[in-house]
C-alpha cells in the first residue's frame, strides 16, 4: 500500500484527534492511530475505548488499500519536525513495516494489524434519536458550561454537560455543586423530548475542533453512546449513565435584591482584592449599599487585607454576602455582557448572575453558592 500526503495537513489532522489517546491505555494498540486507505481517501482514527475520534483526508496519489495501526507518539514527534513537503508512505501489509520517504531521507517504523483496532459502537435503532443543529450553537453551548463541570468520582453524572432537547428549546447544564450554569437556546428545537449527559473529555475535544468547522453537526444518540458528525470530523463517545439532579429545584425563584454592575470593572476589582484573601478559603465579601458595592478580603494569618469600592445600581437594604473568589471570577469570565445582574435573596442562599442583555434566542443563568462570611 502506498500513498503521498502533505506533511502539515497530516499533522494537523493527527493533532486534532491525538487528544483522545490516553496515557494509561489498557490495550497497547490504542497507543496508535488507525490509518484506513480506500478509494483515495485516508481515514484516521484515535480511540481510548470511551471516546473515538475520526477524520479523513483526500489523497491524490495512492496505490492499493488497507488498514494499519501506526505508533502515535513517534509519528507526531516526527511530523512536527518536517517543513511542508510531500511524504511518501510505503507500507508492507504483510510485515506492517512502513517507510516514510522524503526528498532528503527515509524514516522506517513498524505498525500493527489494523484489524485489532476496536470497532465503533453501534446505536440501538429502537432507542436512538437524531437531530441537526448549527455548529456555532453547539460550540457556544459547550463553551458556556464546560468550566462548571465537576470532578466527582462518587457522582459521575456531575462530570459532564446535561443536554436537554424539547419542542421549546435546547438546554445545556453543568454544575459542580458550588456553581451551576444553565444555557438555553430558543432557536434549537426538536419534535421529541430527550436528554443525555456528555462527558467532560469528549466535550473538551469538541470544543477544540468546532471552531475549525462550519455548517451543521448531526447528533445521533441512544442511552449509551452519542455520535457527533461534522464536515471533517466524527466523534463517538460513551455517555454518562444515570439521572442528572433536578437542577431547577436549586435555583432561587424569589430574589428581591438586584445589583447591576459593570462586568469588567467587577472582574478586575475581584482579581486585585482576592490576592489578599485567605489561601484556604479564597473568601471575598461583597457589601451592597445604595449605589455602591464594596469588595473586600483579608487573611488574618498574614495580617493583610484589601477593599475596593465600585459604583453599581442597587436600591435596598444593606446586605453582605461571601463567595469563593475563584468561582466568582470563572462565572464573570464566561458572561459576555457589558453589565451583569447579581440577584440575591439572603446571605445564606445562592446568588444568581445574569447578563444584563441576553443575545437573541438565548437565555443564560449562572448560580453560585455563598460562603459563610466568618470562615
Amino acid at each position: 500500500m502506498k500513498f503521498v500526503v502533505s506533511s502539515t495537513e497530516l499533522l494537523s489532522h493527527l493533532q486534532a484527534i491525538s487528544r483522545v489517546i490516553s496515557n494509561k491505555s489498557t490495550l497497547p494498540i490504542l497507543d496508535n492511530f488507525l490509518f484506513d486507505l480506500k478509494d483515495n481517501k485516508l481515514v484516521l482514527t484515535a480511540s481510548d475505548l470511551e471516546v473515538t475520534m475520526v477524520t479523513s483526508l483526500e489523497i491524490d496519489n495512492s496505490d492499493g488499500e488497507g488498514i494499519i495501526a501506526l505508533p502515535s507518539r513517534i509519528l507526531l514527534e516526527t511530523l512536527k519536525k518536517f517543513p511542508e513537503q510531500p511524504l511518501n508512505f510505503d507500507i508492507n501489509m504483510e510485515s506492517f513495516g512502513v517507510n516514510i520517504v522524503t526528498e532528503k531521507g527515509k524514516f522506517s517504523i513498524v505498525g500493527q494489524n489494523g484489524a485489532d483496532f476496536p470497532e465503533l459502537p453501534q446505536l440501538d435503532a429502537d432507542k436512538s434519536s437524531t437531530l441537526q443543529i448549527g455548529i456555532d450553537l453547539l460550540e457556544v453551548g459547550i463553551n458556556k458550561t464546560l468550566f462548571a463541570t465537576a470532578d466527582d468520582e462518587l457522582r459521575p453524572v456531575m462530570n459532564g454537560i446535561l443536554v436537554e432537547l424539547s419542542p421549546d428549546n435546547m438546554t445545556f447544564v453543568a454544575s459542580d455543586s458550588h456553581k451551576l450554569v444553565r444555557y438555553r437556546r430558543l432557536d434549537a428545537k426538536t419534535e421529541f423530548s430527550a436528554s443525555f449527559i456528555l462527558p467532560k473529555k469528549p466535550a473538551g475535544l469538541l470544543k477544540n475542533v468546532l471552531p475549525k468547522e462550519s455548517g451543521e453537526v448531526a447528533i445521533e444518540f441512544d442511552d449509551k453512546n452519542a455520535f457527533f458528525t461534522l464536515p471533517n470530523y466524527k466523534l463517538v463517545c460513551r455517555l454518562v449513565e444515570g439521572n442528572y439532579p433536578s437542577y431547577n429545584a436549586v435555583i432561587p425563584q424569589d430574589n428581591p435584591y438586584k445589583v447591576i454592575i459593570d462586568r469588567s470593572e467587577f472582574h478586575n476589582t475581584l482579581g486585585r482584592v482576592s490576592i489578599f484573601s485567605n489561601q484556604a478559603s479564597n473568601l471575598v465579601k461583597l457589601k451592597m449599599t445604595s449605589g455602591e458595592m464594596v469588595v473586600s478580603a483579608q487573611d488574618i494569618d498574614f495580617s493583610i487585607s484589601a477593599h475596593e469600592r465600585l459604583s453599581c445600581q442597587y436600591e435596598g437594604d444593606e446586605m453582605e454576602i461571601g463567595f469563593k473568589s475563584g468561582f466568582l471570577a470563572d462565572i464573570l469570565d464566561n458572561l459576555n455582557s457589558t453589565d451583569v445582574i447579581l440577584e440575591l435573596s439572603d446571605p445564606s442562599r445562592a446568588g444568581i448572575l445574569l447578563p444584563f442583555e441576553n443575545g437573541e434566542n438565548e437565555e443564560e443563568l449562572m448560580l453560585l453558592m455563598p460562603m459563610m462570611i466568618n470562615v
